[in-house]
């Protein structure tokens, strides 16, 4: 089944467009953020950056990495039993030209267990740190609602060999990808997270950090930072993509 034809069954909307991003984020005290380009906040918490731009921006195009599977695997709980710090991701869609959300945009994430482990994948070379395995455990695909977001339930990623800690993400629209990005936590709450954290702290701290990360300075540095927010057993993570409608 192709991805229009699933997503169809949950609602999926058709809206053809170019790829860009909003450098502001949403504001991390709120579950549901506003709908309009006004309730769109950066707030710093827990070493999240908090800095805030006037208006939407394009954002750079990053590579989708090897571990890309169109599996259109449409859930918003993409865990598989893994374990790990417990992560909630608010992912806002919007129109780059007014910051206005968009519904019915289909956004796909993929990302490694607290191993480092992708599923579903097998290994580049000798050197790599991603076994081949089964599963589709830590992917999935959702439609954003009438407020541009999109939701997903999921743990914090683990790191492998040469990157920074990150999340991969892409955006569909009319059946197209039209954005593929990836998506990065503050270094000091990786940190905290590997070090207080099973299995997170049977592997230590990552090899390198996000500045040493080339794909982060790709995806705009700073602005690629998922806002996170203290949540009783994990962590909330919010950050706001647009299209160019």
């Amino acid at each position: 089944m192709s991805r229009r034809s699933a997503l169809a069954l949950f609602g999926a909307l058709g809206l053809g467009s170019l790829a860009a991003a909003c450098s502001r984020r949403l504001s991390n005290g709120s579950s549901s953020p506003s709908a309009s380009a006004t309730g769109l906040a950066a707030t710093a918490s827990s070493g999240a950056n908090s800095s805030a731009a006037p208006s939407c921006v394009l954002t750079p195009e990053v590579t989708e990495g090897p571990y890309y599977l169109p599996l259109n695997l449409v859930r918003s709980h993409i865990t598989e039993g893994q374990e790990g710090v417990p992560l909630r991701l608010d992912l806002q869609v919007v129109d780059a030209t007014n910051c206005q959300p968009i519904s019915g945009a289909v956004v796909d994430i993929w990302h490694a267990n607290a191993l480092g482990v992708y599923s579903g994948v097998v290994p580049l070379g000798p050197n790599s740190t991603a076994p081949s395995t089964a599963g589709t455990f830590l992917r999935g695909v959702q439609n954003t609602d009438a407020n541009g977001i999109a939701k997903f339930r999921t743990i914090y990623p683990g790191w492998y060999m040469g990157r920074a800690v990150h999340i991969h993400v892409k955006v569909h629209l009319d059946d197209q990808s039209v954005h593929t990005g990836q998506l990065f936590f503050q270094d000091s709450l990786t940190s905290s997270v590997y070090r207080s954290a099973s299995p997170y702290k049977t592997r230590g701290q990552p090899d390198v950090s996000d500045a040493g990360d080339g794909i982060y300075q790709q995806a705009g540095a700073s602005q690629a930072i998922l806002a996170m927010k203290k949540l009783a057993s994990g962590y909330l993570g919010t950050i706001t993509m647009g299209v160019k409608a």
